[in-house]
């Protein structure tokens, strides 16, 4: 066996050797400055030079397993420093959470062979300075197409490294993040042209150094008038964020509901002191399906204090709906043999509004993969039943309708409520400003991540979903950070992580519509028409060279 291994072992030169650790440090570099680029690192700027060593290494590589290779490396070394809070890692966590986040580390670098696979194929219909040419657009149609399935994450798009750098991203009101990502990709791959020609001739191009500096430019100054003429709406409505800052591993464990919801309306009491008229609970705030029929006495409550204070609660929440008839049961429904019912279960908002029976309410569409949907469970149900969390909120139903809130105080106010994970989807977001939203209303619950980075990341991500649409983003969240977000990206306050407070502050109430707000798949399909291009070019001239061949042959 030793021998049959050391027959089809390819044996490397020193120099290839040499050549080969090289390449996969430039790998590793890029990696290490990907990371460092992305929240809670103050270093944003690193991102318009991350890619140059990679890019480097890429242009030694010749097929596509080796192309591939140097791509995983990369982006493996970008994961694991910017993803590694997902497995929880706190001493409450989930074993099934610790395992789905080590198996992120190594599924995610994978989904960046699509843009060097398609590097690949461009290099291979024309040329390798065409292929760099058109790999960010492959790079943009990767982040788009890693928002689609079930299998969905896009934390890590490119703009996200960048709402620090808030001067830069006010374009976003027009291109949209992955617009920006578009911008980062073509400084990175401009500045690398120019080094290599530097390297190869000992010549400084200043064309490409200029070219380079005129991308940088258009979005710097357009951010220095755009936050200088901008004007900030009149119209306001004062807003209260609870932060109750409860374990999320602790609090579904039943026999404290009602000082959970006393804790609540504590709080609330302290925002209603400072004249708030709209109260947010954050994501799932107790852990019951509260509108089903069992907790009358606590809707009661939350209604009372309502309709006492006149003001709005905006909660997240569990809400189930149930069926005796099979036939009346959308197709999703499942069934439950304790109850011998059919019911759909959702991770949703509801709106409590005085002096009305009324709840409206909202169901999550965009469910976290594992943590809330199992991927594919309709076509392989046994998925279902082998992965569920202990706290047993792994199989939610999918929403159906981007509903807005409709709010009758002094003004017009329409909110698009928002919940955790959805506000890392910059159409999606779109689309309830599309809808009407005026204010856009994030609720989530970041404390299963402990204080790591994923908790920043993910407040930093809601600015640019502010400045895209030009809305104020109010945010609650149950452990931190809570804040409030003006339509420049700029966060007007906020909360400290892992501790109970509450942030009142005026959200202003916005109603015309940015260019991404109409059109924010723009870029993303552009990207994606052009890397389908590539390709079909590529298997028509791979077909045709098959065919070729084989009539040579005969």
């Amino acid at each position: 066996m030793k021998s049959l291994f050391k027959k089809f072992r390819v044996v490397k030169t020193k120099e290839e050797k040499i050549r080969l650790r090289k390449e996969r440090l430039m790998a590793l570099l890029s990696g290490v400055l990907f990371g460092l680029a992305f929240p809670p690192f103050p270093f944003p700027y690193l991102i318009f030079l991350a890619l140059i060593p990679y890019f480097f290494a890429l242009s030694k590589r010749e097929s596509l397993a080796e192309i591939n290779r140097i791509t995983y490396l990369t982006a493996f070394i970008f994961t694991l420093i910017t993803l590694y809070w997902v497995g929880s890692w706190t001493k409450e966590a989930d074993p099934f959470l610790m395992i789905s986040g080590v198996l992120l580390m190594f599924v995610n670098p994978a989904v960046y062979l699509i843009p060097s696979t398609l590097f690949y194929f461009a290099k291979k219909s024309f040329n390798q300075k065409t292929a760099f040419i058109l790999l960010p657009f492959f790079w943009v149609t990767l982040e788009y197409v890693y928002s689609l399935t079930d299998l969905r994450f896009p934390w890590l798009t490119l703009a996200n490294s960048l709402p620090k750098f808030n001067l830069f991203i006010q374009i976003a009101d027009i291109i949209g993040a992955y617009g920006i990502s578009l911008i980062v990709l073509m400084i990175n791959l401009t500045l690398f042209f120019a080094i290599r020609q530097y390297v190869e001739s000992k010549k400084i191009n200043t064309r490409l150094i200029l070219i380079a500096l005129i991308i940088f430019a258009i979005p710097v100054i357009y951010g220095i008038v755009r936050i200088n003429t901008y004007k900030i709406p009149e119209d306001k409505v004062k807003v209260g964020l609870i932060q109750p800052n409860l374990n999320p591993w602790d609090k579904w464990q039943a026999g404290n509901l009602d000082e959970q919801l006393e804790m609540y309306l504590d709080l609330s009491r302290k925002a209603v002191k400072k004249n708030a008229k709209i109260i947010i609970w954050p994501e799932s705030a107790l852990p019951v399906y509260l509108l089903v029929g069992n907790y009358f006495p606590q809707v009661n409550r939350i209604q009372s204090f309502v309709d006492s204070n006149d003001v709005f609660i905006m909660t997240g929440m569990p809400d189930a709906n149930f069926f005796f008839d099979k036939n009346e049961a959308p197709p999703d429904a499942k069934y439950s043999k304790a109850i011998n019912m059919y019911y759909v279960s959702y991770n949703s908002i509801l709106l409590f509004s005085p002096q009305s029976i009324q709840v409206q309410k909202y169901a999550k569409i965009k469910l976290v993969p594992f943590g809330e949907k199992v991927p594919f469970v309709e076509y392989l149900p046994f998925l279902g039943n082998l992965i569920k969390w202990q706290v047993g909120i792994s199989s939610w139903n999918v929403g159906q309708k981007q509903t807005v809130f409709d709010f009758v105080e002094g003004v017009q106010l329409k909110v698009g409520g928002v919940i955790c994970i959805e506000s890392i989807y910059p159409d999606f977001v779109a689309g309830f400003v599309q809808n009407g939203a005026n204010l856009i209303a994030v609720v989530t619950n970041d404390s299963w991540y402990g204080y790591s980075s994923g908790p920043f990341q993910h407040k930093e991500i809601a600015s640019l979903r502010a400045i895209e649409n030009r809305r104020y983003v109010v945010r609650a969240a149950n452990g931190g950070v809570s804040a409030i977000i003006d339509p420049l990206g700029k966060t007007v306050m906020q909360t400290k992580l892992f501790e109970r407070d509450v942030l009142i502050g005026e959200a202003g109430i916005t109603n015309e519509l940015t260019i991404y707000s109409r059109f924010p798949l723009a870029i993303p399909l552009l990207c994606s028409i052009i890397s389908i291009g590539i390709v079909l070019l590529f298997s028509y001239r791979k077909f045709i060279n098959k065919v070729n061949k084989k009539n040579e042959t005969n």
